[in-house]
Parts: C-alpha cells; sequence; structure tokens
C-alpha cells in the first residue's frame, strides 16, 4: 500500500506510519520487522516472501546453527546489517524514528517511514490454554497455529508518539489503513493513545480490506479475528475498526456484505483491492485518491 500511494503522491505528501508490537531482540540486535518490511519494499529491495531483503544470503544463521543456536527466526545477513545499525543507532541514545530514518535514506527509500513510537511497545498474545505468548513466540516460534482469545499492548497506554507525527494526522487529506492484520499488525498503532485519538478524529479515514472472499492472501488474520470473538468477513473488519474509520474499501468478490456495513454507517466502496504488483498497486492508488477525496 505504500508502495503503491508513493507511485501516485510525491515523496513529501506521504507519511507512513508502522506498527512495532513485533518488534523483538533476537540474535542481541532489535529486529523491527514490519519497520524493515515497509523500508525494504519502498527501496525495491524486499525479498520475495514478503520480508527480508532479495537475494540475501544466510551465513550468519548458518554458523550460529552449527554453535547450537536456534535458528528458526530466518534473518539473512543483509538484513542483519540493518538491524546491526539499529542496535547501534540506539545503544548510543537515538531513537528508533532515527535509526528508520537513516536506514531508509540510507537504502533508497525518498518516503518518510515512523515507526509508532520510539518507547518500548510489545505484541502479547493469549492462547486457548490461558497463557500469554510474546508475539514472536506466536507467530514465528509457533507458526500462528494456536487461536488467539486475547491481545494486550505492552507499553501502549504510556508510550508517545514520535515529534510531529500527530500534526502530520491531524493536518493529513486523508488517513489510510492499509489492508493488513487489523488486530496484530493495526491495533499495535491506535494503541498508542495519542496517536490513536488522532485517527479517531480524523474527518476521513479509509481501512482497505486484507480480505478476499473472507479470507486474507496471506496470515492468520480471520483466524484471529474469529478467536477475539468478531464476525466473519468485511463486518468483522468494520467491528475491527469501530469508532476509527469512515470509509472500506471491499475487494469485488466480497461486495455481499456491502449492504450491512452501510447500515453500520460506513462508506463503503467495491473495486480490485489485489495490489501486490507495482502496476495493480499503481491503478489502485489513483482511484483510491479519486474514490475518496475528501
Amino acid at each position: 500500500m505504500a508502495r503503491a500511494l508513493r507511485s501516485a503522491l510525491p515523496a513529501a505528501s506521504l507519511t507512513v506510519i508502522v506498527n512495532v508490537g513485533d518488534d523483538e531482540t533476537i540474535y542481541g540486535v532489535h529486529v523491527s520487522p514490519d519497520v524493515d518490511t515497509v523500508v525494504y519494499t519502498l527501496a525495491g529491495i524486499q525479498g520475495p516472501h514478503g520480508w527480508g531483503v532479495a537475494d540475501d544470503t544466510f551465513t550468519m544463521l548458518d554458523h550460529l546453527a552449527a554453535l547450537g543456536v536456534e535458528t528458526g527466526f530466518r534473518l539473512g545477513d543483509r538484513d542483519l546489517a540493518t538491524c546491526l545499525l539499529r542496535t547501534d543507532i540506539l545503544a548510543h541514545g537515538g531513537t528508533l524514528s532515527i535509526a528508520t530514518s537513516r536506514i531508509a535514506t540510507t537504502l533508497g527509500a525518498d518516503t518518510e517511514v515512523v515507526p509508532a513510537t520510539d518507547d518500548l511497545l510489545r505484541t502479547d498474545v493469549r492462547i486457548d490454554d490461558g497463557s500469554w505468548l510474546t508475539f514472536q513466540d506466536y507467530f514465528v516460534a509457533r507458526g500462528h497455529r494456536d487461536t488467539v482469545r486475547d491481545l494486550r499492548f505492552r507499553g501502549g497506554s504510556s508510550a508517545q508518539p514520535p515529534p510531529g507525527i500527530v500534526a502530520a494526522v491531524a493536518t493529513s487529506d486523508l488517513v489510510v489503513i492499509a489492508p493488513s492484520n487489523p488486530p496484530l499488525s493495526i491495533w499495535p498503532i491506535l494503541a498508542v493513545d495519542e496517536l490513536g485519538d488522532a485517527v479517531r478524529a480524523h474527518e476521513r479515514t479509509v481501512a482497505i480490506s486484507p480480505l478476499f472472499g473472507g479470507r486474507p492472501l496471506k496470515g492468520p488474520a480471520d483466524r484471529v479475528m474469529e478467536g477475539l470473538g468478531l464476525h466473519p468477513g468485511n463486518v468483522g473488519i468494520a467491528e475491527a475498526y469501530h469508532g476509527v474509520i469512515t470509509d472500506l474499501v471491499i475487494d469485488r468478490g466480497d461486495d455481499t456484505d456491502t449492504a450491512v456495513l452501510r447500515d453500520r454507517g460506513l462508506r463503503v466502496h467495491v473495486t480490485d483491492t489485489r495490489i501486490a504488483e507495482p502496476d495493480a498497486g499503481r491503478r489502485f492508488a489513483h482511484w483510491l485518491l479519486e474514490a475518496i477525496a475528501p
């Protein structure tokens, strides 16, 4: 979505705010999976699976495995270099937003990419047996197979947005929530109180549904929403964003929900929302900016 909007807008017109609830210290470095995925995509070097760097090598992981270290979290050598630089900046008093800006600029991503907070914010997941897991334990180590019964965002209520981001939201023409997993990827951003309040107060906030025929192209969004008691399909998406969005864009294959969604007070827009390919994303972004002009 960020790449699509960047193709339709001048770089200075776009600010991308990214979830940090997935962040973790792994192999001794600060890993920011969502931030790096966005930066790598905007820089045109993203890996084929939607994470990591294209054509990366894994020499470091091979050596760690030979030393008896569990290497289930796949971090390539170039990806490691990014994380090492971030860790060094943080160790010397820099913030996560400073580190992100330096990495993005160096890699050639000319769009402002900002973490939702520079403070500690972590997503925890409660599963069927009542235990709480860190996000990476749930998602990577256990392969997101567990049923999610509750979420908590440690540090969210006390976390502060980076300087200028609340003003950027408040003065923007349009806030766009990307087609991602609402509870796992968007709720942690909204959990930063001041930032969440700014999004809720905006006069035009549009979410792009991640569902196609009621299911995401990848990931456990539908199962997570079900486990949390949300309705299936785009009605559940609307419930996940209750009080947050004014508009919802859904795929042509899901237009059976349109009447119900409009009864909930939403402006509903139906189009082809498959934007993984750059050309399709560009077309979608131009359509979005024309169809949902403030």
